[in-house]
């Protein structure tokens, strides 16, 4: 498990990279930091009271965990740590704290999703408040319904969806991906669109960063997904399988559907569709077959590479296909656990495909219906009050926008070449070192 953690706290400085090599190179260091400032912000959060509203004992309807029962982790880590006698307080068969910090990995990377929707223009400082508003409002409750399960002997009660709709979700598809990307859609309509698109070409600067990230995606999203088996056994490895071919499948199904589409194969949508993959399986590793996680991922390529387009017919600037990938990846993942769940799984449910009927279908589409409809409305609203803070201003004016956003909200620039152009012009040709000055020496000794 501590493993896992650090695998998908990696996942963010990874999604970082896939994010900064999408947007144009005067907008990379502000995109990157959106990331990684949610990793500060919201790793604060979840110690204060964000671990406490998703996993403290529901205070009404399975909506919200008591916010002070572990303020501050209060009661979690008191106990003996060395000793004959050794003893702290657990979750399931994990030391709490282990479960704390696992935890707050998915809190930071479902927050750090939603900015590739709003690149190039939204203002850093209104980020941040947004950021805080929204962990705060939407996901730590949605976590609370999806992942906070009841536990009798010890008096515990957790979330609606995880207890009295008993919709599946293993890792986050409702929680995490339909979560954040629904609130890109809305965050994305309140901003507004970015200056000139979709007239002018806004082409990813560096692709190589964004294979790096993806692959670095990839390999902590194991952590994402087998980690939430909360231990080294059956469940993990089934996880884990799933999660290589789905993902498999997803990417081949995008490199399919560009070829057939545009005539070309491309690094992006290879990129692309490994996210689409991951995101699909997630909600759904331990309750399909390895079969029908190779048939989930490739509709996901498939269906995440046609969806990436529907921003130009419906006219929302969602910058880094956030809505297509995450948000319809996320549906898809969740729903089709209603027809592809296979009862020989960890799960143990049979979807309608294995002759269990509807039973399961309509508890998925329900949840994620749920997650949809709160957190859209509820970011909505939230986004529309930080407008209101920054006096209808969170957004950097035309001007940054066009000179670049690195520039006027962190004073920097990620490739800076003028120190070269200097040397070349004011300077005149710079003077060989003197391993070039000998190596001519003994050129021009041999011509002699």
């Amino acid at each position: 498990m501590l493993a896992s953690t650090a695998l998908v706290l990696f996942m963010t400085p990874g999604l970082a990279l896939f994010y900064g090599g999408m947007v144009r190179s005067k907008s990379v260091l502000n995109m990157m930091m959106m990331s990684l400032s949610a990793m500060g912000l919201i790793g604060v959060l979840w110690v204060l009271y964000g671990y406490s509203i998703a996993f403290g004992n529901d205070v009404g309807a399975g909506l919200l965990g008591n916010p002070f029962e572990a303020w501050g982790l209060k009661g979690l880590f008191v106990g003996s740590y060395t000793g004959d006698e050794v003893s702290y307080v657990l979750s399931a068969d994990i030391p709490a704290l282990v479960f704390v910090a696992f935890q707050a990995t998915f809190a930071i990377i479902t927050v750090a999703l939603i900015s590739g929707a709003v690149a190039d223009r939204m203002k850093f400082g209104a980020w941040l408040l947004f950021a805080g508003l929204w962990a705060t409002i939407v996901y730590f409750p949605v976590a609370h319904w999806v992942f906070a399960f009841s536990n009798d002997d010890a008096g515990v009660v957790g979330g609606w969806i995880a207890n009295d709709l008993a919709a599946i979700d293993f890792a986050g598809g409702t929680a995490v991906h339909i979560n954040a990307g629904v609130a890109a859609l809305a965050l994305a309509i309140v901003l507004g669109k970015r200056k000139g698109w979709p007239r002018e070409p806004m082409r990813p600067h560096n692709l190589t960063l964004v294979m790096l990230g993806a692959g670095i995606l990839w390999f902590g999203w194991f952590g994402f997904n087998a980690g939430s088996a909360l231990g080294a056994n059956g469940t993990a490895a089934f996880a884990m399988v799933n999660t290589i071919v789905a993902t498999c499948a997803a990417m081949l199904g995008w490199l399919a559907t560009e070829r057939v589409r545009d005539g070309k194969a491309t690094s992006l949508g290879a990129a692309s569709g490994i996210v689409a993959g991951l995101v699909a399986i997630t909600p759904s590793c331990a309750s399909i077959s390895p079969m029908g996680a190779i048939l989930l991922g490739a509709i996901a390529g498939v269906v995440c590479a046609l969806a990436v387009g529907l921003k130009f017919r419906f006219g929302y600037d969602d910058s880094l296909d956030v809505v297509g990938v995450h948000l319809v990846g996320g549906i898809l993942g969740t729903v089709l656990i209603g027809f592809l769940a296979d009862p020989g799984s960890p799960a143990g449910v049979a979807g309608l495909f294995y002759g269990g009927g509807v039973d399961q279908l309509w508890r998925q589409v329900v949840g994620a219906l749920a997650v949809l409809l709160y957190s859209g409305i509820l970011t909505f609203v939230i986004a529309l009050i930080v407008k209101a803070i920054f006096g209808g201003k969170i957004r950097v004016s035309d001007e940054d926008e066009v000179t670049g956003i690195d520039e006027s909200e962190h004073a920097e620039t990620a490739y800076d070449f003028s120190s070269h152009r200097g040397l070349a012009g004011v300077a005149g040709t710079p003077r060989p070192d003197a391993a070039t000055a000998g190596a001519q020496s003994v050129v021009a000794g041999k011509e002699g």
